[in-house]
């Protein structure tokens, strides 16, 4: 077993006494990516049962953290007792004292996402659902979380902590003891260690801290900083005008990676991961400062716009499922096509609403969503509420026939918030009448707490001024086209069918950076009718016209789909050459239809910038 690095801080003991759960969380071995925990319980039951989550709220697949855990022994007065593993994620133990339970144990982390944890030699991060044992009915009291400041192992010299947990008693890098009211808070404060980059602003008065780890010597932190300054004002006035939010302090944590996407959400911080590419950028020395943006950049901005509107928009007003999270089991609920779905949809018109955005670059992003979606086959075959309830099962356990099977809460969710929103604006039924106030009403008639469908109907029927049972059975409980033509129309977008891609129009889609394969064939396409299946390589192409004699050319050689029209010509149809498990299979392929795509333009730019551009008001009761 590695050795437990030596520290400076109080014996476990001592300061789990002002705690009822204490975890001393150690860096064991950066090379062997192992975290040492040892768990005190001041007072435990006879029959004491603890076990580690087998999820992590906002991200909704059982992942089986207990995978990772290992070495786990119990100890009280010095002795050692027996721990009874009870099933994948729980253990029992039965004491035989009232003394204090000590539990100590190991942990893998080498998964580099947002939802689990991570250590090696140039980082550490953590969620607690991955370190933090749950005391059986203990978990509504108070806990402490210790970190102590590693000794004696260059690897991890100048190492600083940063969490949203508050601080009982910790140095200058952020190491010591921190304290939580209860396992949900503790376990929803991440824990970013390293050497990481670190700045600051106050956004409504309110601070904010950003760390970024693995960002490269040419990155502009004073750009993020202040990109992020702008969402975060904007978005606090949304919920609150000119009252305080509710958290005292919030915390990004960037993980700037070769390739990586993504994000989650916590009460008062959230762990993102994004290409160091995709950071903004100091100019060269015989640059001056632009504008400009990268499209990785503005993706980018999305993200944290994203991330930051959950803190009111799923870890506040939530699921009515979600009142108290069950860490055993998957917890349901049809409403993700709201929490997630809507926060998609605000999280881009934020970017317009603070001009890191104009009304084209947000049309383009718009644009993008509305072709992902009609692209989706799936869309005709569930509602965005049965894909909810389904997310466990199929949104995040994607494979080839993900395509045909389901819809994306995101996208599709994001499609029904704009589709309420223009109808509340153009009905004009309130001065105010829009999905805005839909959303302020619901913080505060749900008290910023659970709330269900009826209470999202009763929130539109107020501002809207009449039923919406409707659009509601139509939209998320149906699986028809929602009406977003002439939505947009009537706000002054232009909507053009351009033709569409020749993936679209065959029915595939593929990946050409290794040759040319087949990663999902979409139903009801032609590449399906023909034969073609994920997983094929597709290796050429034939016409199916006689080869002329003493012409040795049999075919042509393929390595990217826009090659194939140059080599059929005219032809309605071509023999397909593809590899599948090392055989080589021929197949008649008609030559795609004509299909299109959407466009999007501004046509009446005072219309959109009555729905885009304007600051949103604010209802006085808020």
């Amino acid at each position: 077993m590695p050795r437990t690095v030596p520290t400076q801080s109080l014996p476990a003991a001592r300061v789990a006494a002002s705690a009822p759960v204490h975890y001393r969380i150690e860096i064991a071995d950066p090379n062997a990516h192992l975290f040492s925990i040892t768990l005190t319980v001041a007072k435990p039951a006879a029959e004491q049962r603890v076990s580690l989550p087998v999820w992590i709220p906002g991200s909704y697949l059982i992942r089986e953290f207990s995978k990772n855990l290992g070495g786990l022994e119990a100890r009280q007065a010095g002795r050692a007792i027996a721990a009874k593993q009870l099933d994948k994620n729980t253990w029992q133990i039965n004491c035989t004292t009232k003394q204090p339970l000590v539990l100590r144990y190991q942990v893998y982390a080498y998964d580099n996402s947002v939802r689990t944890a991570w250590l090696d030699r140039t980082r550490g991060f953590f969620n607690g659902t991955s370190l933090c044992l749950k005391v059986e009915e203990q978990e509504h009291t108070a806990h402490v979380l210790e970190l102590p400041q590693p000794a004696g192992r260059d690897a991890v010299e100048g190492w600083s902590v940063a969490t949203g947990l508050a601080a009982k008693k910790i140095n200058r890098q952020g190491f010591g003891s921190y304290v939580a009211a209860d396992y949900d808070e503790l376990v929803d404060c991440p824990v970013e260690m390293g050497n990481f980059w670190s700045g600051s602003f106050k956004a409504c008065g309110v601070p904010h801290r950003f760390v970024v780890a693995g960002a490269l010597p040419a990155f502009d932190g004073e750009r993020l900083l202040e990109d992020a300054k702008k969402i975060c004002e904007a978005q606090i006035r949304f919920w609150h005008g000119s009252k305080k939010p509710p958290f005292k302090s919030y915390l990004f944590m960037l993980n700037a990676v070769d390739d990586g996407y993504g994000g989650l959400e916590h009460r008062n911080s959230t762990a993102l991961i994004c290409k160091r590419q995709d950071l903004p950028r100091l100019p060269a020395p015989d640059e001056t400062k632009s504008g400009k943006v990268s499209e990785g950049y503005t993706i980018l901005r999305g993200l944290l716009s994203h991330e930051y509107f959950h803190t009111w928009n799923v870890k506040r007003l939530r699921p009515a499922e979600f009142a108290r999270y069950d860490y055993d089991r998957e917890n349901y609920s049809e409403l993700l096509w709201f929490f997630e779905g809507f926060t998609s949809y605000y999280d881009d018109l934020f970017l317009r609403r603070t001009g890191l955005l104009d009304n084209a670059g947000y049309l383009r992003l718009l644009n993008k969503t509305i072709n992902q979606v009609m692209q989706t086959p799936g869309r005709l075959l569930q509602s965005v509420a049965e894909a909810s309830f389904d997310a466990w099962v199929k949104y995040y356990r994607q494979d080839e026939n993900t395509p045909n099977a389901t819809v994306s809460y995101y996208t599709k969710g994001s499609l029904l918030a704009l589709c309420f929103d223009l109808t509340l604006r153009l009905e004009g039924k309130t001065p105010a009448s829009s999905l805005d106030e839909v959303m302020r009403t619901l913080w505060q008639s749900c008290k910023a707490g659970p709330m269900r469908e009826e209470d999202f109907s009763g929130a539109l029927q107020a501002i809207g001024r009449r039923s919406f049972a409707a659009e509601l059975a139509a939209w998320v409980h149906g699986k028809g086209e929602l009406p977003l033509k002439e939505l947009l129309q009537a706000h002054g977008v232009s909507v053009f069918e351009d033709p569409a891609q020749l993936a679209h129009r065959l029915g595939v889609r593929v990946s050409e950076s290794n040759g040319l394969q087949v990663k999902a064939v979409l139903r009801g396409g032609i590449a399906e009718k023909a034969g073609f299946a994920a997983g094929d390589e597709w290796l050429g192409v034939e016409t199916a016209t006689k080869i002329k004699a003493g012409n040795p050319t049999t075919g042509w050689r393929i390595n990217r789909l826009d090659d194939l029209p140059l080599y059929a010509g005219g032809a309605k149809k071509v023999i397909a050459l593809v590899s599948r498990d090392k055989r080589l299979l021929r197949l008649e392929l008609a030559m795609p239809p004509s299909l299109t795509t959407w466009r999007l333009a501004v046509q009446d730019a005072t219309k959109v910038d009555r729905w885009l551009g304007a600051e949103p008001a604010h209802a006085a009761s808020t």
